[in-house]
C-alpha cells in the first residue's frame, strides 16, 4: 500500500507531514513490519561489518624470535596458555583487555607494565649512570614496544634483546606470583605444572604485545593504545576524544528528535488511554479464581527461581569472603572445595537461570490466558521443560565448580566451566539450554496458535513469541568460539551472547512482560501496549544493536567500532529516558483504572490486588533510568571508558542494571502470578513489601558506599598512575 500524501483534502488538508507519517506507521499496525525490518537490517549489517572486520584485522598469534632467530615465544606456546587460562577460570578473577572480574588484576595491563619496566631495567644496567640516561632509556624502550616487527609471510614477530630478557622475566614473576599469591584463593592452580604456566606467561606477553605495538597502518595499537600506561607509552590517542564529542552532539539531537515526537504524540504511545475491554485476570475475584492446570504448573518454577536467587546471593557473599580471605570455616578451607572462581561463576550464571526461570514460568502462565482450554499435551510439555531446566541447572552449577578444581580433566570444557566470563557453562549444559529454549518457544507457540490471526501479526502475545525466537537464534552465537580461537575472535562472539541479550533483546523482553501484565490488570488496552512495544523495539534495537560496539573499544577490534559504539551506546540513554517520563503516568495508572471502573478512592487499596507487583514494577523504571541510564552513560563516552575500562565503575553499573531492571521485573512477574496461584489467606502484601525495600535500599547502599566510590577513586588512580596500578593486588587488597 503507497504511503499517504503530505496532505490530505477537507478538513485535515493542514495536517503536517509528521503528522501524516506518524499516524501511517504507529497507528496502523499494518505498516509496522518496515520500521522494524530497517532497524534490524542496519543492526545485523553492522554487527556484520564488525564480526568480519573482527577475523580480518585480529592481531595474529604469532612466534616471536630473538635477534639471534631462535623462537622465544612460539605460536603454540600462546594457544596453550589460553587453554590454561580458560581451564582454570582465571578471567572469574582477573581480566584479559579489561573483560573479566575485578579481584585480580588485567593480565594485559600488568604484563605489559612488567614488560616495560623489565626493559628499562636491562637498558639501565647496562650504561653508566648519567643525569639523562633514564629517560633517554624510557624513550627507547617506548620506541621498541610500540615498532611493530610482524612479518606476515613467516607469521613471526622479531623481539629486542630487552624485550627477549623481558619475557624471561616475566615467566619468573608469573610463575612465583600464581604459586604464592594466587593458589591459596585458587588452589586449583597449585596443580599447574611449570611448563603450563610458562605457557601462560607466554599468552599474557602476547596479550601485553597486542595492547601496546602499532596496528598495520596506524599510529596506535590494536587496542587503541589502551591501557593507559605512561612508561610503556599508551595514551588516549585524538579519535578517542573526537569520537567522545561526536557522542555528545549525536545524544542532544537524538533528545531532541524524540522528546519533540513524545510531547506531540505521547497520547498515543504512552501508558494512557481508555481500556474497553479488560482481560479476565484484570476483575477476577481472587477467591473464586481457579488455575488451570497449566497455570498451577508455572507455580514450580517460581518456586526453583526462589531457591536459585537465594543461591546467587549466598554465591556473591562467598565471593566477597574469598575476596576477603576469609575462607576458613571450622577449621577446613572452603576454597579447597568452592574457591573464587567457582563461587564468582555460580554468581554469574545463577543471575541468568533465576531471572530465565521466572521469564519462563511467567509468560506460560500469561499466555495461558488467551483460551479457556490448553492445547493437548500442554501440561506435560511445561512440565517436561521444568525438569530439562532443573537438570541444566544442577549440570552447570556441578560443572562450574569442578571444572576448575580439575576433576572433570579433559572433559572441562564439555561438562565442566568454559572459562569465559558470563558464559561459564559447558558446551553440553549450553546445548541443553538451547534445547529448553526451543522447547519454550513450541510451548509459547501453541499457547497462541487457537488464536493466531494473520491480519494481527502484531498481537502482545505474537510479541512474546518473536522475542524467545530472537534470544533462541542469538545464543547460536554461543556454541561459536572453541578454547583455541583467537580470544580477541572469541570476545566478539562472547560479547554478542552477553549484551545482545541484554542490551537489545532482554530489554525487548522485558517491555513485553511489563506492558502484558499491565494489559492482564486491565491499565491498558492490548492494542495500547502493543503499540508500546513496537515503539520500544525500535528504540532498544536501534539504539542496542549498534551501540554493542561501546564494549568493543579496547579488545582488539576494528577501528570503526570506536565510531559506530561511541554513537549509538550513547544513544541508548534515549528510550530509557523516555521510560522515565512515562513513569509518573506509569505510577497513577492503577488510581485511575479504578476510578474509571467506579471504586471509592477509600476501596482502592482493598480492590487492586496487585499492589506489591506493581511496586516492583516502578523499581524496575526507577533503575532504568539510574542503573541503565545515568550509570551506564557514565562510562560509555570513548574518553571516559578509556581510563575507567575494567574498574568498579563497570561493577557499579552492572548491578544497578541488571539487579535493578531485571531482576526487579523477574520478582514482579514472580509475584504477579503467584498472587493467582496462592490462596488469599496465605498471602501477605505487607511481607512483599517488606522485601521490595529491603533488596532495593540494599542494592543502592551497595553502590552508593561501596561500588560507586571505589570505582571513582579506581578511575582518579588510572589517569594519575596507570591502569595496572588500580588493578594490582596492592590496591585491591587496600594495602
Amino acid at each position: 500500500m503507497p504511503a499517504p500524501d503530505a496532505t490530505r483534502s477537507g478538513k485535515n488538508n493542514d495536517v503536517p507531514v509528521i503528522n501524516t507519517w506518524w499516524h501511517y506507521w504507529v497507528m496502523k499496525p499494518q505498516n509496522w513490519w518496515l520500521p522494524l525490518l530497517l532497524v534490524m537490517l542496519t543492526g545485523l549489517g553492522s554487527l556484520l561489518f564488525v564480526g568480519s572486520h573482527t577475523y580480518l584485522d585480529a592481531p595474529p598469534r604469532v612466534d616471536f624470535v630473538t635477534p639471534a632467530g631462535e623462537i622465544k615465544v612460539s605460536e603454540s606456546a600462546i594457544v596453550r596458555g589460553q587453554r590454561v587460562f580458560l581451564k582454570s577460570a582465571l578471567m572469574d578473577y582477573g581480566s584479559m583487555f579489561g573483560d573479566g572480574a575485578g579481584r585480580g588484576p588485567d593480565f594485559t595491563a600488568d604484563a605489559l607494565h612488567l614488560v616495560a619496566q623489565a626493559m628499562n631495567d636491562f637498558y639501565l644496567s647496562r650504561q653508566a649512570a648519567g643525569p639523562y640516561q633514564k629517560q633517554a632509556v624510557a624513550v627507547q624502550v617506548q620506541q621498541e614496544l610500540k615498532e611493530n616487527r610482524y612479518e606476515e609471510h613467516t607469521n613471526s614477530v622479531w623481539l629486542t634483546e630487552g624485550q627477549s630478557v623481558a619475557v624471561d622475566r616475566l615467566r619468573v614473576h608469573y610463575r612465583d606470583w600464581m604459586r604464592v599469591q594466587v593458589a591459596p584463593i585458587i588452589p586449583a592452580v597449585a596443580r599447574l605444572s611449570d611448563a603450563e604456566l610458562s605457557d601462560l606467561s607466554d599468552f599474557f606477553f602476547w596479550g601485553a604485545w597486542v595492547c601496546v605495538t602499532k596496528r598495520p597502518g596506524y599510529e596506535y595499537s590494536y587496542t587503541n593504545n589502551w591501557p593507559f600506561d605512561e612508561l610503556a607509552g599508551n595514551e588516549a590517542p585524538q579519535q578517542v576524544m573526537l569520537w567522545s564529542l561526536v557522542a555528545i552532539l549525536g545524544l542532544f539531537l537524538g533528545l531532541g528528535a524524540v522528546l519533540f515526537l513524545h510531547g506531540r504524540f505521547a497520547q498515543l504511545a504512552g501508558w494512557k488511554g481508555k481500556v474497553k475491554n479488560t482481560p479476565y485476570l484484570a476483575h477476577a475475584n481472587l477467591d473464586s479464581f481457579s488455575p488451570s492446570a497449566v497455570q498451577r504448573a508455572t507455580y514450580k518454577y517460581f518456586v526453583v527461581a526462589g531457591i536459585l536467587f537465594l543461591l546467587q546471593v549466598l554465591a556473591g557473599v562467598m565471593t566477597v569472603h574469598n575476596f576477603l580471605g576469609l575462607n576458613t570455616l571450622f577449621g577446613i578451607n572452603l576454597s579447597e572445595y568452592f574457591s573464587l572462581v567457582a563461587a564468582r561463576g555460580w554468581h554469574l550464571q545463577l543471575a541468568l537461570l533465576w531471572i530465565a526461570a521466572c521469564w519462563i514460568g511467567g509468560s506460560i502462565f500469561v499466555v495461558s490466558t488467551l483460551t479457556e482450554n490448553a492445547p493437548q499435551g500442554q501440561l506435560k510439555a511445561v512440565n517436561r521443560l521444568f525438569w530439562l531446566l532443573v537438570i541444566m541447572v544442577v549440570g552447570n552449577l556441578t560443572g562450574v565448580l569442578l571444572g576448575p578444581l580439575g576433576t572433570l580433566g579433559g572433559w572441562w570444557n564439555l561438562f565442566g566451566n568454559q572459562g569465559w566470563e558470563f558464559v561459564e557453562m559447558g558446551r553440553f549444559w549450553q546445548g541443553l539450554l538451547m534445547i529448553i529454549f526451543i522447547l519454550w518457544g513450541r510451548i509459547l507457540w501453541r499457547a497462541i496458535k487457537p488464536v493466531w490471526r494473520r491480519q494481527r501479526p502484531w498481537a502482545l502475545p505474537n510479541w512474546l513469541l518473536y522475542s524467545v525466537v530472537a534470544v533462541t537464534l542469538l545464543f547460536i552465537s554461543g556454541f561459536v568460539a572453541s578454547p583455541d580461537t583467537n580470544f580477541a575472535i572469541a570476545d566478539f562472539w562472547r560479547w554478542a551472547v552477553v549484551h545482545m541479550w541484554v542490551e537489545a533483546f532482554f530489554e525487548v523482553f522485558a517491555t513485553i512482560l511489563v506492558a502484558y501484565i499491565m494489559y492482564l490488570m486491565g491499565f491498558i488496552s492490548q492494542q495500547g501496549a502493543a503499540r508500546i512495544v513496537y515503539i520500544a523495539t525500535l528504540l532498544f534495537l536501534g539504539s542496542g544493536l549498534l551501540g554493542l560496539s561501546h564494549n568493543f573499544y579496547w579488545n582488539a577490534k576494528p577501528v570503526a567500532t570506536l565510531a559506530v559504539g561511541s554513537v549509538f551506546s550513547t544513544l541508548q540513554v534515549v528510550p530509557l529516558l523516555l521510560l522515565t517520563l512515562e513513569a509518573w503516568q506509569f505510577r497513577k495508572l492503577p488510581a485511575q483504572s479504578l476510578a474509571r471502573a467506579g471504586v471509592a478512592p477509600q476501596a482502592m487499596a482493598q480492590k487492586f490486588t496487585q499492589s506489591s507487583a506493581f511496586l516492583f514494577l516502578l523499581g524496575v523504571n526507577f533503575w532504568n533510568f539510574m542503573g541503565a541510564g545515568v550509570f551506564g552513560f557514565l562510562i560509555n563516552l570513548p574518553i571516559v571508558n578509556y581510563y575507567e575500562h575494567g574498574t568498579y565503575l563497570t561493577v557499579n553499573h552492572g548491578h544497578a542494571a541488571f539487579m535493578g531492571v531485571y531482576g526487579n521485573l523477574s520478582l514482579a512477574v514472580l509475584i504477579f502470578c503467584s498472587r493467582y496461584l496462592v490462596s488469599t489467606d496465605r498471602w501477605c502484601d505487607k511481607r512483599f513489601k517488606q522485601i521490595f525495600w529491603s533488596l532495593n535500599i540494599g542494592l543502592s547502599l551497595m553502590l552508593v558506599l561501596d561500588l560507586f566510590p571505589v570505582g571513582f577513586h579506581q578511575l582518579s588512580l588510572v589517569m594519575e598512575k596507570g591502569f595496572w596500578y588500580a588493578r594490582a593486588e596492592h590496591y585491591i587488597q587496600g594495602e
